[in-house]
């Protein structure tokens, strides 16, 4: 037997020591050159494509020396990847250094790659030279030292021979499964340009050039040269020394970023105490202010009751006495007038007595002196400059005891804090919300007034109120000393309002926080097309109602995302947006808005505007009207299908200037919607009184998208085109970010909110994720 065939056998007898792990561990191979084969290594982040002629720039990026040619801008180039500006060598970009590095991972790429060996088997390179079949036999093994693919009789003739008998001759199918890599690699020889067939294997010094036995010969004869295994070792010691300093830099690198992550993440963590600082600070003094509110109003009414009371005194002693003196002069009147000359003279004596003894009867001197109350309000609460919280910054200091909470970052360092300009300001002002001729005056004169509901003031040592685009809380942690270097970086932070908060806010504790719930696809097994959720709403008991308008179909599912049923819908009706009402829902299809039971039973059906392409609905809080949107004003329509009330946001004056295209109701009764034609989003009241409204940078340029409102009132805004979903305040002032593309946004399309704190969002795939919003307080 052969000795081909014998490794052929051995090879079908020991499987379990040709397969892919044994071979891993046996030979020690090394899973770099497998990650460069398998990866993107060997691609042109130009083209994309695999490399054609690399070439090395200088700052060690190789391309394909086509697209170098594309990208050089006469004498010079930037890097793709790195931007540096290179110098292009006056011959042109072809006078790069080749990566002879990456030719040899591509011929093994090639060689690995060529043919299908069941679609078509590769032919022997040597039987055509042999003077056999003009095509070659089919090719079995293959010769690392050669390169080339041998039938089994030319495989076995090989091993034979006196020159090719020492080389290296593996079955076909390991080389090509990558088993033999690393051994083909070490075997491979890197081939001279210039001469084909001939391998380089000196490197001339003073040119640093690689040569073959022809270079050699010729204009390098006399230069001095070395064998390039000799010529490695040489040089391999001054490389490897640059590459430890190179690890060294890294390293410090890799320091500084995570010094800098740790101070981004203390800042928001001191940024989210201080916010918390703040309101429970403006809490204190608000409780404290009602405190004082209500005891003098308490003593307002006090002293109005005594008034009263004394008043009601001196009334009735008057009153008897008018009517004591009205009785007797009526008498003594109906004597003199009634009475005959004897019977007045009878009583005359009498009379006189009595009327004398009133006269001589002291009268009260008019009204008692009365205490009219006047309110004194200290100057502070009505100076609209004087500010009772202020921000101040201090340096930030590294603490050599990583397990503190951080009470020493507000107030307790050694460095006096500073103030905008840099100068030192007391330790006192920092850590204590100024009140001179303000606050302090109200505190010392109210000293004793009661705080049973538990009524604070700002204490030494709170910190002042945050900037509105702080930070967001991030997890405790000690600080290392490597930020020693950077603490004079945070001197610098801007006091000045920015003109939208930023997404760092998120998770803070500041605002609302997304949980993620779950997730569910909303096509079933009868749909003929992929969903398109055009409306979605609250349905019952955690359940929500979508709205397909591509299959026709209302759809009932869970929050867990389990299928309910469907709502019939008259026939031929594409449903657009839709909202529940008590034992009805109500949908917009076309230029029309339904009313139907569950059960499909139309109630009413009413025309709208032709001007609108699609109207938007939904339901009042008391969930017996429903609103929906009609050429920029709002109607309101009660379950008999009358209409309420109808408005324009901000009244007549805004007439033809609005296009609500999204719009909703919060709890506290205000309409919330998304005014394409303003690029805004507009909160107004009942009556179309506009609340708030935002057209600012937060919407990246976007036109608003869907809204939703949770039960505080907190505004959550769609914006399709970044894959966002921001929050606003309920009068519409933007705070943050509250989805990503990180959260798994791609193309949102509507959301709502079920029970106040499911926000559902629907994607354009038909996909519905949903997140249960975490209150800040929680």
């Amino acid at each position: 037997m052969s000795a081909g065939r014998r490794e052929a056998a051995l090879y079908l007898k020991r499987p379990e020591e040709n397969s892919w792990p044994f071979r891993m561990v046996s030979q020690g191979s090394s899973p770099s050159l497998l990650e460069a084969l398998s990866s993107d290594f060997l691609a042109c982040k130009i083209c994309l494509e695999q490399l054609r002629v690399p070439k090395t720039l200088p700052c060690l990026h190789t391309y394909c020396q086509d697209c170098l040619a594309q990208l050089a801008e006469g004498s010079h180039l930037r890097c793709p990847e790195c931007r540096e500006t290179v110098p292009v060598p006056p011959t042109g970009v072809a006078a790069f250094k080749t990566n002879f590095f990456v030719n040899g991972l591509l011929d093994l790429v090639k060689a690995r790659a060529g043919g299908d060996l069941r679609a078509g088997k590769p032919a022997c390179a040597l039987c055509p030279l042999m003077g056999g079949a003009s095509a070659g036999g089919p090719a079995t093994a293959r010769c690392l030292d050669c390169a080339d693919d041998l039938c089994q009789a030319c495989a076995d003739g090989h091993r034979c021979t006196r020159q090719t008998h020492s080389h290296r001759v593996v079955d076909l199918v390991g080389y090509r499964a990558g088993w033999y890599d690393e051994e083909a690699r070490e075997r491979q020889a890197a081939q001279c340009p210039q001469h084909p067939g001939e391998s380089l294997r000196f490197l001339c010094q003073p040119c640093s050039q690689l040569l073959c036995r022809e270079c050699r010969l010729d204009p390098h004869l006399d230069h001095p040269c070395l064998p390039l295994a000799e010529a490695v070792r040489a040089r391999r010691p001054g490389l490897e020394e640059l590459l430890a300093g190179v690890d060294s830099n890294l390293a410090e690198l890799e320091a500084t970023r995570l010094a800098e992550e740790e101070a981004l993440a203390c800042l928001r963590e001191q940024a989210a105490k201080v916010g918390t600082q703040v309101e429970e600070a403006a809490e204190g003094v608000l409780r404290a202010l009602l405190a004082q509110k209500q005891e003098v109003l308490g003593q307002l009414r006090a002293h109005v009751e005594a008034a009263e009371e004394a008043a009601r005194e001196r009334l009735g002693e008057l009153e008897s006495r008018a009517q004591v003196a009205r009785e007797a002069a009526a008498f003594a009147r109906r004597v003199l007038s009634l009475g005959r000359e004897a019977e007045i003279l009878s009583l005359e004596g009498a009379i006189a007595q009595r009327l004398q003894q009133l006269q001589r009867c002291p009268w009260m001197p008019g009204p008692a002196p009365c205490l009219l109350p006047q309110l004194d309000l200290h100057p502070g609460l009505l100076d609209k400059n004087r500010q009772l919280l202020r921000l101040s910054f201090q340096e930030q200091q590294p603490q050599k005891d990583s397990g503190k909470d951080g009470a020493r970052s507000q107030g307790g360092a050694a460095t006096p804090p500073q103030s905008r300009d840099g100068a030192q300001t007391p330790k006192q002002d920092s850590a204590q919300p100024p009140q001179e001729d303000g606050a302090q005056t109200l505190k010392a004169e109210r000293a004793e007034t009661p705080q049973e509901d538990g009524a604070q003031t700002p204490k030494e040592g709170r910190a002042q109120t945050p900037q509105e685009d702080g930070g967001a809380q991030s997890p405790r942690g000690g600080r290392s000393n490597k930020k020693r270097k950077f603490k004079g970086r945070l001197k610098s932070v801007s006091r000045e309002p920015s003109p939208a908060p930023g997404p760092n806010l998120e998770g803070s504790g500041l605002l609302p926080r997304p949980i993620f719930f779950c997730s569910f696809p909303t096509r079933m097994p009868g749909d003929k097309r992929s969903p398109r959720i055009t409306g979605l709403c609250p349905f019952g008991s955690r359940e929500i109602l979508v709205a397909d308008e591509q299959n026709r179909a209302l759809k009932r599912f869970s929050l867990n995302g389990d299928y309910k049923g469907a709502v019939p819908v008259p026939e031929g009706c594409s449903p657009c947006s839709v909202a529940a009402l008590q034992d009805a829902v109500a949908f917009s299809a076309g230029a029309r808005l339904y009313l139907i039971r569950p059960n499909g039973e139309v109630q009413w059906r009413r025309a709208l505007s032709l001007c609108q392409a699609s109207h938007a609905v939904a339901a009042m809080p008391s969930g017996d009207r429903v609103a929906v949107s009609v050429s920029g004003h709002v109607e309101v329509y009660n379950m008999e299908g009358s209409l309420a009330t109808r408005f324009i946001p901000g009244g007549k004056a805004s007439r033809g200037l609005r296009a609500l295209v999204f719009l909703t109701t919060s709890p506290q009764g205000n309409f919330v919607g998304s005014d394409w034609q303003q690029s805004s989003l507009v909160v107004c009241d009942g009556l179309g009184q506009v609340i708030g409204e935002y057209r600012g940078p937060g919407l990246h340029g976007c036109q608003p998208g869907s809204v939703s409102v949770d039960k505080k009132g907190y505004i959550f805004l769609t914006l399709r085109e970044v894959n966002k979903v921001v929050i606003l305040d309920p009068k519409g002032s933007l705070l943050g970010d509250f989805l990503t593309a990180y959260h798994g946004l791609e193309k949102p399309r509507v959301t709502t909110m079920v029970d106040g704190r499911y926000l559902v969002v629907s994607l354009s795939n038909g996909t519905i994720h949903v997140f249960r919003v975490r209150p800040p307080d929680s």
